[in-house]
């Protein structure tokens, strides 16, 4: 660890990286988490993190090193926050600043686990929150999603997209409205920078559950945040001799300590609705997906994976071995592999050939085979990784050959001695039948790290390799089949995804890039889902669920720099059986815009100048620009003012509404990159009077 530790610092000194030598690294991070796992340590824990500590600082970056949830750092090491919420953290010295090194913008998604969403009213409070209370720096954790390209992704069971549900989505595309919104606040933040560094704020109550922060700095320097914690109700509170309209849930900023440039619970950010296109053999495009027999692809070529031991590096052992230390992680999969004679009179045998196999496993998928067959299957899940399979199988009166194929999805990589933790089938495995049990744990078994495949390269599609066979008929519904065609690369630039429709399990590659394990199969649970998710109130990991009773992940994500022009290859490995044909690829594209504000939202922030009356005067604007720089907006799809409702391209109109609202935003909007429009009855009318309205907009650019 001192070895690796020093290596990274001097290779950053070396380019001259940390800011004490006038380069871009303003922070030093040693050790993860350490402190939420440490009590399993005991008394070993405590001497371990003031070596860690030590050996850190006596590096001499020039800059400070921090510990995240490690609240027992020694001085002169920082302890900082990670989580949804870090307002209420307090650092172990007065002498540190309160520093907040991971605000979770999502969480990630596992295979067998529904989708998990966090809303930017919720993310964007408790960023405002902890400034509010005198945070220091805050880091998103993530900010722009990714994809555990090959073998990469964690957990165990954690899916090959880690999108996170990320302002920057995993493909690269601005998530809307959590981005901007998001840079909506962190520029009202930094209207308020120079109260902020001059002063701790002062705390005042304004009601159950109302608070005001006020940093007060001379020469008239002052800024405010006004917070609702609860979760029920709006309230109206007097600040400054002054009556300001608060959400539930949610922080108003202050710069000037009397104008409110930023809510969080007020979105003036417009909103995207992203979807997949699927293109068919013609280069167009389509909402539904298309058979990629059918898409510009020729035929499907394959290999077959033998069963059990094909390569010349198996060896043999007495007992049962944990996996990961036995493949070193070179691979996914490692074969068990014993030979069994049969009389027909042995106890563990019923009717003279039949029998239960009975196997366990630490995890995290297994397969198996007798006499080349395909007996049975089982799999843990994220929450527990153990696998138990117990199935009936036929055996033969002579030689048997019983074959187990042990997968890992992913290595554990958090908790009290993960490293400990293991893989891989360690027994017991039993022949059990009604008279007797057969234990074939301490026999004699043949071992083979990896795949014959893996060991031919066939994921490199390029070489040339006797093992492809075409003919008419392509094995379909088979488990260890190796699958490859060829695919012309999709016009434009916009990202790229393959649906994996029709797929089981495997891992896939193109033009010999792997772009991680697909398993479309591995369906989420039903419940816990709906249409939406109320921001108000603490967020969990489980509060804001999508994708129930669904395909975990279904679209896995192709990088452009992964394609070259013309032909590609496409290389899959089947695990469990499925049909290549009925893949689809499909490119990411932004479907509409959508804006909804409301008369109560503040200006835009761009907008806000100290003078409260100029501010007053513009009031709230809805703003729509087009994602790319060669669009206009082409159509309004939906344009409301009064009491519409829903969400972007699922508006509808309310009991309240203008009849000119599609004819002004029509006139505003068409034929232009950007256009702005101001929320209020004087562009409007008023539909209703006496009751708050807002305008809904939905529009399409090309």
């Amino acid at each position: 660890m001192q070895r690796f530790t020093a290596k990274i610092v001097d290779l950053m000194q070396q380019e001259k990286l940390y800011a004490s030598q006038g380069g871009p690294i303003i922070l030093s991070q040693i050790e993860n988490e350490y402190g939420n796992i440490d009590a399993a340590y005991g008394s070993a824990a405590k001497p371990y993190i003031n070596w860690a500590a030590s050996m850190a600082t006596s590096l001499d970056t020039g800059v400070p090193w921090v510990m995240c949830q490690q609240s027992d750092a020694p001085d002169p090491i920082i302890n900082t926050c990670n989580g949804f919420y870090c307002d209420s953290f307090t650092p172990n010295s007065d002498k540190k600043p309160k520093m907040w090194t991971e605000n979770w913008s999502g969480w990630f998604l596992s295979f067998g686990g529904r989708a998990p969403y966090r809303p930017v009213e919720d993310l964007a409070f408790a960023v405002a929150r902890f400034f509010q209370r005198g945070g220091t720096f805050q880091n998103y954790y993530m900010y722009h999603g990714g994809t555990n390209f090959g073998r990469t992704s964690g957990g165990p069971f954690i899916a090959t997209s880690y999108d996170y549900d990320a302002p920057i989505d995993e493909y690269g595309i601005i998530r809307q409205p959590k981005w901007g919104h998001l840079r909506d606040l962190h520029k009202a933040i930094k209207l308020c920078e120079a109260a902020l560094v001059a002063t701790d704020p002062t705390n005042t109550s304004l009601g159950p559950n109302l608070e005001a922060h006020v940093y007060r700095a001379g020469s008239g320097v002052c800024a405010a945040f006004l917070a609702n914690i609860g979760t029920q109700s709006d309230a109206t509170v007097t600040f400054n001799g002054k009556s300001y309209h608060l959400p539930a849930w949610s922080v108003s900023i202050l710069p000037d300590c009397r104008n409110v440039v930023f809510n969080t619970a007020q979105i003036n950010s417009q909103a995207t609705h992203l979807e997949m296109r699927y293109l068919t053999s013609n280069s167009q495009d389509s909402d539904q997906p298309i058979d990629s027999s059918k898409a510009s692809q020729s035929d499907w070529s394959f290999a077959v994976e033998p069963v059990g031991i094909s390569k010349s590096n198996a060896f043999t052992r007495s007992g049962l071995l944990e996996q990961i230390n036995t493949t070193a992680d070179v691979s996914d999969y490692l074969w068990y592999s014993i030979r069994i004679d049969i009389k027909g009179d042995e106890q563990f045998l019923s009717n003279g050939t039949q029998s239960n196999l009975h196997v366990e496993s630490l995890g995290h998928v297994v397969h198996a085979f007798v006499n080349g067959k395909l007996s049975g299957s089982g799999m843990g899940n994220s929450g527990n990784a153990k696998v138990t399979l117990e199935k009936p199988i036929t055996l033969v009166q002579g030689k048997n050959k019983i074959d187990l194929l042990s997968a890992t999805v992913g290595l554990q990589n958090y908790g009290a001695f993960f490293d400990l933790w293991g893989a891989g089938i360690t027994g017991p495995v039993k022949l059990k039948g009604q008279d007797g049990t057969k234990d074939l744990s301490s026999d004699e078994w043949t071992y083979q790290i990896g795949l014959k495949g893996e060991e031919l390269a066939l994921y490199d599609g390029s070489k040339d390799s006797s093992q492809w066979v075409s003919q008419p008929t392509l094995p379909k519904g088979q488990p260890l089949i190796w699958y490859k065609t060829n695919f012309d690369a999709p016009e434009g630039n916009d990202p790229i995804a393959i649906d994996f429709t029709g797929m089981g399990k495997g891992e896939a590659w193109v033009n010999g890039q792997s772009i991680g394990r697909y398993w479309p199969t591995y369906i989420s649970s039903q419940n816990g889902c709906a249409t939406s998710c109320n921001y108000k109130g603490t967020y969990n990991s489980d509060k804001c669920l999508k994708n129930c009773g669904k395909p975990s992940q279904l679209m896995y994500h192709v990088p452009r720099s992964f394609i070259q022009p013309g032909s590609n290859t496409l290389v899959l490995f089947e695990e469990m059986g499925g049909d290549p044909t009925k893949i689809s690829f499909a490119t990411r594209q932004t479907g509409s815009l959508c804006a909804h504000v409301s008369e109560s939202h503040p200006s835009p922030i761009d907008a806000w100048i100290s003078s409260q009356q100029k501010v007053e005067r513009l009031g709230p604007v809805l703003h729509l620009e087009c994602p790319y720089p060669n669009q206009v907006i082409s159509s309004i799809k939906f344009a409301s003012f009064g009491t519409p409702h829903g969400s972007c391209g699922r508006y509808n109109h309310g009991n309240c509404r203008s009849d000119s609202a599609l004819a002004v935003v029509q006139q505003a909007c068409i034929g232009a990159k950007s256009c702005g429009i101001g929320v209020s009855t004087k562009m409007f009318g008023d539909p209703c009077r006496g009751i708050t309205k807002s305008l809904a907009v939905e529009a399409a650019c090309s």
